[in-house]
């Protein structure tokens, strides 16, 4: 026998199956990881295929050394999946394998964990006797008549109920009265007790979406779009349709787009499946991650909830994708390969028949004009739960603010009913998109602004410890005392951030508590959960954080929200500017009145003309869609065409532009006079917004290619074009998540 494997090295050349002997003792299947000789080295590798007769000499067939488990790690529809990402995103095989794997699985880096028990290895009728036997010794005695009950019992707890127990629990293994052994125990990532919820009645449009998804789960269907508006009940028919597939033996897959909205779906599922589910993030410790993989892989967790990544669950029989919050730009992974989780979702579905549910209050462009198209299903859900009215939404114009006499962060109105809030029990949340305390250190004498030394951004201001840190490299100095270009003392912080707003909100109301949810604030393992539950059981009565509380956090008792510098997102160098700004007040705004109380928002903006915030304001998504999408038509943006770009980075700038009019020129004259030309509407070789990050300098070729089928052999050959040796460090990205 012998079989076909692909060897775990991320190297374009060896991107080939190579064939082994396999041992007559040794029973491989397709999926399963083995370990080879491969040159001088030994690499692990996996089986694509058995065959019964080589291609070539056998007697130049080197023979597979082991295999590190005996059961495939790869499922045959997820090996299918990576030969589609291997085409589909111009990887190796191995590196789209990876992404299917826990990460400290390869190289055998992560170990199952075993606890030992201690159990009577004598018959039942002899216990007594042994028991009257031990004069000698009462911690043997004492032993015995715990382990009588013929149960097993972990050693940890006999030690704790017989002190220095090693040397009696040696005796009796000795004298084999007693036995151990060794029982798997699975490192669980939940914490805290959830509570069994009943189901709730569903409202008629929940009942009408429902009887619209259910069917698919017998026969293949178009992929649903689910537009629902906050707090209109979309993860209860996530349940009932998670409920329907498990009944039918078929497993799902719940995507979140941030690791702040897993706790609390996963109570919420948790509270009706119980331990049937299992949770993929990349806050697990690795033993945490392997046992909840394992778990997924061999059956005993039939629904999975989780980020990104957890598209890639090795679910046997799947029955569901819900892609919760499709909008989410987190879905659209920055490394290599640059998958969309989206785009797997829906692969994934269509191989395997079954259903793909993208939900979202605010679509993203695409999806919806992918709905309209008819390429997805339309289902709406134009009201809330219990016919509880949209938060009443008002816009305040800050720079009538600031001719009023107003220089503070918070407008007039929204103190007003912060206070009223406040005063009354209840409980406000407050947006603010940047963390730290403030945007920039500035020198009033020279005007020169703080740089990080080592990208082309400013320093932000951290009070808690006085520190400016870079927010791109993690880099760290001391507040200067002094204007590192003149000399000047006048050194001042300039801009809002949340740590700011923190500090003005403490003074302004000292007694009320609150809980700030940043990057800063967050960096521990169960941070989110944590503060969620804090602010929850009302601990605080102001949730202060950024854009990770604006979407699908739930607070029965929030009444008011706030967005404090609502256009922040409105002046980003990128297409998306008006869609993001939109959906993210859309969405923040949808945590108030939640509850039986209305809720109230107020949004502060420079610029209260904008459609984006018009429509914001109004809550009206058809409106925004049709302004923004006449928009994207007239400028050829997005999805009528494709934003690419080749990213270049390398020690000096020189290198790097060099390199992108190298590229640009390759382009040039390959496509120039061939029809393919037409398909490229706009190139430019530039330096990257972002010039330099982590001593790096930036360039990039920028295009704009038309969406029509030649393009993907445009693309095909830049993928190529992008793996050649350059002089700077060369990716090729399509339509990527940030153009920064």
């Amino acid at each position: 026998m012998y079989a076909e494997i692909i060897v775990d090295i991320a190297a374009e050349e060896v991107d080939r199956v190579f064939t082994y002997a396999v041992p007559e003792d040794m029973q491989l299947r397709p999926g399963m990881r083995v370990e080879v000789p491969f040159g001088r080295m030994k690499k692990e590798g996996f089986v694509i295929r058995l065959k019964n007769t080589p291609d070539y000499d056998p007697e130049k067939i080197k023979t597979v050394l082991s295999a590190p488990d005996n059961y495939p790690v790869l499922l045959p529809q997820l090996m299918a999946l990576a030969e589609e990402m291997r085409a589909r995103y111009h990887c190796p095989l191995c590196e789209a394998i990876r992404l299917m794997l826990p990460a400290q699985m390869r190289g055998n880096r992560v170990k199952i964990k075993t606890e030992e028990y201690v159990r009577l290895a004598i018959s039942p009728d002899l216990v007594d006797e042994a028991i009257a036997k031990e004069t000698r010794s009462k911690k043997r005695k004492l032993i015995l008549t715990l382990l009588s009950d013929g149960e097993m019992h972990p050693v940890d707890e006999i030690r704790i109920l017989v002190k220095d127990a090693k040397a009696a629990l040696d005796y009796l293994k000795n004298r084999e009265i007693i036995e151990s052994v060794s029982v798997e125990r699975l490192r669980s990532p939940y914490t805290g007790q959830v509570d069994e919820k009943e189901d709730r009645t569903l409202t008629p449009e929940q009942q009408e979406v429902l009887s619209e998804m259910l069917p698919a789960l017998e026969k293949p269907c178009k992929p649903f779009l689910l537009h629902g508006v906050t707090g209109s009940g979309k993860t209860e028919v996530y349940i009932r349709l998670v409920r329907e597939a498990v009944k039918k033996g078929k497993g799902a897959i719940i995507l979140v787009p941030e690791i702040v909205l897993t706790p609390q779906m996963i109570q919420w599922f948790k509270s009706r499946f119980g331990d049937t589910m299992a949770v993929l993030h990349s806050r697990l410790s690795a033993g945490e991650r392997f046992d909840e993989w394992r778990r997924i892989r061999f059956g005993n967790a039939k629904i999975v909830i989780g980020a990104r990544s957890a598209v890639f669950a090795p679910m046997e029989n799947l029955g569901v994708i819900i892609v919760d919050e499709e909008h989410e730009q987190s879905y659209l992974s920055q490394s290599f390969p640059q998958y969309d989780a989206r785009d797997i979702a829906l692969s994934r579905c269509k191989r395997e028949k079954a259903v793909c549910v993208l939900a979202s209050a605010t679509p993203s462009i695409y999806s919806y004009a992918m709905a309209r198209r008819g390429d997805y299903t339309l289902l709406e859900m134009p009201h809330r739960i219990l016919n509880r009215p949209l938060p009443k939404i008002e816009l305040v114009d800050m720079r009538e603010e600031l001719r009023l006499g107003n220089k503070s962060m918070f407008s007039r109105a929204l103190q007003e009913k912060l206070d009223a809030c406040i005063q009354s029990g209840q409980q406000a949340m407050l947006f603010i998109n940047r963390r730290g305390y403030a945007s920039s250190v500035n020198c009033r004498k020279c005007g020169e602004t703080i740089r990080c030394s080592h990208c082309d951004v400013s320093m932000t201001y951290h009070s808690w410890d006085k520190t400016l840190r870079c927010h791109y490299c993690g880099n760290v100095m001391p507040m200067p005392e002094r204007c590192p270009s003149c000399e000047s003392t006048y050194i001042k912080a300039m801009g809002t951030g949340t740590q700011k707003v923190e500090e003005a909100l403490k003074k302004m109301y000292p007694h009320a508590g609150v809980i700030r949810m940043d990057m800063d604030t967050t960096a521990g393992k169960n941070a989110h959960f944590d503060l969620v539950n804090q602010f929850r059981a009302g601990k605080a009565q102001i949730l202060l954080g950024t854009q990770m509380i604006a979407k699908g956090l739930d607070f029965p008792q929030v009444t008011l929200v706030g967005a404090v510098m609502a256009d922040m997102s409105l002046n980003f160098p990128d297409y998306r500017a008006a869609e993001r700004t939109f959906q993210l007040l859309v969405q923040v705004a949808g945590r108030a009145g939640r509850g039986e109380k209305p809720g109230e928002v107020v949004i502060q903006t420079y610029q209260p003309d904008h459609y984006a915030l018009e429509s914001a304001v109004r809550q009206d998504y058809r409106s925004f869609f049709a302004q923004e999408f006449d928009r994207r038509k007239k400028s050829l943006y997005p999805p009528f065409t494709l934003m690419v770009r080749f990213l270049c980075d390398a020690k000096d700038r020189e290198t790097a532009m060099a390199t992108a009019e190298e590229i640009k020129n390759q382009i040039t004259c390959r496509f120039g006079s061939t029809p393919l030309w037409r398909r490229i509407l706009y190139i430019r070789a530039d330096e990257a917004p972002i010039a330099r990050i982590q001593e790096r300098a930036r360039a990039q070729v920028l295009m704009k290619l038309l969406n029509h089928p030649d393009t993907d052999q445009l693309i095909a050959v830049m993928q190529e074009m992008a793996r050649e040796e350059r002089a700077a460090h060369t990716v090729l990205e399509i339509n990527p998540a940030s153009l920064a």
